[in-house]
């Protein structure tokens, strides 16, 4: 039986938090995968602070490390019981061009001792869409590609090869199309759907076809966004049938059929009421559906099919003091990797054995904090001044009252995410500390529904802010938040909307921390032109903010008027360190207070401990100074 231990809710005497480094830990074991066969795992290990693919027997054995070189590890996944293929990437400098992020695939040997570079000499920018995997124990793959860098070139646009990861051989399975970026095939390896658009990403065209032997038709041609578009998302084992994500008329997405005889959509099979569901996952033959994964008030999976149901079931017996999941499971349904945690625990992940019931551990998600359950998580619902409804995740600092508690507000990043019941090792780490920390899911955020995401149209910077405002307010009135002991901090749109928070609502905040966020609305809608789609991107931006000047802080630095902590990794390719780099150089100019730190080998995603140990660091040392406990 896995436990976590008991739940702390009650303040306590000669409390001692726990030291800041255990929350900087890297999970010790992420993504697992388990093979076909049951009897290895895949998986991202932390070793010394840094992350590394290993392939890890489970009757016995050391681990094997797979050398994937100066590369982000970016997907992993089994072709069969001997062999797996792997996504990696860099950013290489192209001469008269800039840097471009190049993305490839691997094969890797389950001995892990071999590694098959996939198209490697063809391949352009993109070559690391695996659209099929074989589900006879073959090593084959259709794999799709670019093969030129040049959008004037047929090349430019991803043809599809079957290749066979042992050998790196292959042979092509469906040419280039001009347009057509994205392929989809059924669960016998046939080409079956192509998704095109315009080179300014403001048209799109479908192409489809019923079997290999016959033409493509078009059947969809729109001049408008891609989330409009009602495409097939899952080919089942009557080729007549397929699967498809829509919208019931309160703008709530679920899971539809789709009758590929009239291209129509039929009745609802899956929704949940007020959320979204957003992931279906398909049966190992990839031709049914298996399961649908949902956000409510926490991550949930619901199984369809009854095998996997009844696991499920026996899983959650098992477990005492917390909530476990399925992550991944051998093909005859023997053997699964569980995740055991809660949103106040890190938990880790186990070994369920059917045949013996039992479930082993393989390894924690935080090796220092391990299943301790530490501050106490909940969503709470307020009324922005609009009268809009907007769920927040507050977590509470364990050892002392939920009363006039100074408060961090954290807006998630995205802005088209949301934040959920969920282990979260940053405002944890807050809460150890003795703050409130409230992560609001302001209008715009993802998952409640497209009218509830619309509303954050044109509101960057403005409505959006208002809602974070709001979240103050309410917890003021519960009395769980001391008003005038407030700050504000986030990543990369989080960190925006503390930037301008800092010249906007120095009213309500006593400081604000940014981790690679946005400055110059205009700098980032030149930095996304530079790829294709990028005029339906710009349409899209602006409509998240009509005016980019007035909403963007690197506009008013004079206005800034609480003090700033600003900190961005050179190796960001997501939200370039400009953003922060010249607002920063504005800001000192006017002698403005910021402190300001460059990360010089971090990513966007927090990918190492030492940089998420040394932004701890500076936040505590920045709010003890500020905002202190």
């Amino acid at each position: 039986m896995a436990t976590l231990g008991s739940s702390t809710t009650t303040a306590q005497t000669n409390f001692v938090p726990r030291p800041i480094e255990q929350f900087a830990e890297l999970p010790t074991l992420m993504g697992p995968k388990i093979s076909p066969n049951g009897k290895l795992i895949a998986a991202q290990v932390a070793s010394r602070g840094k992350q590394y693919l290993a392939i890890i027997p489970i009757e016995g054995g050391p681990p094997r490390f797979v050398a994937t070189g100066d590369n982000d590890l970016n997907w992993w996944r089994w072709v069969n019981d001997d062999w797996m293929v792997v996504g990696i990437g860099n950013k290489v400098p192209m001469p008269g061009i800039g840097d471009w992020y190049l993305r490839r695939a691997i094969g890797v040997s389950a001995a892990g001792d071999k590694v098959v570079p996939l198209m490697a000499r063809e391949a352009a920018q993109a070559a690391d869409d695996v659209i099929w995997v074989a589900d006879d124990g073959t090593p084959r793959i259709l794999l799709s590609l670019q093969k030129s860098i040049y959008v004037d070139n047929l090349a430019f646009w991803p043809e599809v090869v079957e290749v066979d990861v042992s050998t790196g051989k292959s042979r092509r399975a469906m040419g280039s199309r001009e347009g057509v970026m994205s392929w989809s095939a059924d669960g016998k390896g046939v080409v079956r759907m192509g998704i095109g658009h315009s080179r300014d990403g403001r048209s799109t065209r479908v192409l489809y076809r019923p079997a290999a032997d016959t033409p493509f038709k078009e059947i969809v041609r729109e001049t408008r966004g891609r989330e409009d578009i009602v495409v097939p998302s899952l080919f089942m084992a009557d080729p007549s049938k397929a699967l498809a994500f829509a919208e019931d008329d309160a703008g709530m997405q679920g899971i539809y059929e789709y009758d590929l005889t009239n291209l129509k959509l039929g009745k609802r099979l899956y929704g949940s009421s007020g959320h979204d569901v957003d992931g279906l996952i398909p049966t190992t033959t990839r031709d049914g559906l298996a399961g649908v994964s949902y956000l409510d008030d926490k991550a949930r999976t619901d199984w369809i099919d009854s095998d996997l149901a009844a696991m499920q079931a026996e899983i959650t017996k098992a477990v005492s003091g917390g909530s476990a999941s399925i992550a991944t499971y051998s093909r005859d349904h023997k053997r699964a990797i569980v995740q055991v945690g809660a949103s106040n625990s890190p938990g880790g992940f186990y070994l369920y054995d059917r045949s013996t019931g039992r479930m082993n551990l393989l390894g924690y998600a935080n090796a220092q904090i391990r299943s301790a359950r530490l501050n106490p998580v909940k969503t709470v619902r307020y009324k922005a001044r609009d009268g809009l409804e907007i769920p927040a995740i507050l977590t509470l600092p364990r050892g002392r009252p939920a009363t006039g508690l100074p408060l961090i507000v954290m807006p998630h990043g995205g802005p088209f995410a949301r934040d959920s019941e969920d282990w979260d090792w940053w405002s944890q780490s807050l809460a150890e500390r003795g703050y409130a920390v409230v992560q609001p899911n302001y209008r715009g955020s993802s998952g409640y529904g497209s009218a509830f995401a619309k509303k954050g149209q044109g509101q960057w910077g403005l409505a959006m802010q208002d809602d974070l405002i709001d979240a103050v307010s309410y917890l003021a009135k519960q009395g769980v938040a001391d008003p005038k002991r407030v700050c504000i901090a986030g990543a990369s749109y989080g960190g925006y909307a503390a930037m301008r928070a800092s010249q906007r609502d120095a009213a309500t905040y006593r400081c604000a921390i940014s981790y690679a966020g946005v400055s110059d609305l205009d700098r980032l809608r030149r930095y996304d032109g530079q790829f294709l789609s990028s005029g339906a991107r710009m349409d899209w931006l602006r409509l998240q903010a009509t005016d980019f000047r007035s909403v963007s802080p690197i506009t008013t630095p004079e206005k800034t008027a609480l003090p700033l902590l600003i900190v961005h990794g050179r190796k960001d390719t997501v939200v370039p360190i400009d953003q922060s780099r010249e607002f920063v150089e504005r800001l000192r100019k006017i002698n403005k207070p910021v402190t300001y730190i460059e990360q010089p080998e971090a990513d966007h995603h927090f990918s190492r401990a030492e940089d998420r140990l040394e932004f701890l660091k500076a936040m505590q040392a920045f709010l003890d100074k500020n905002n202190p406990v």
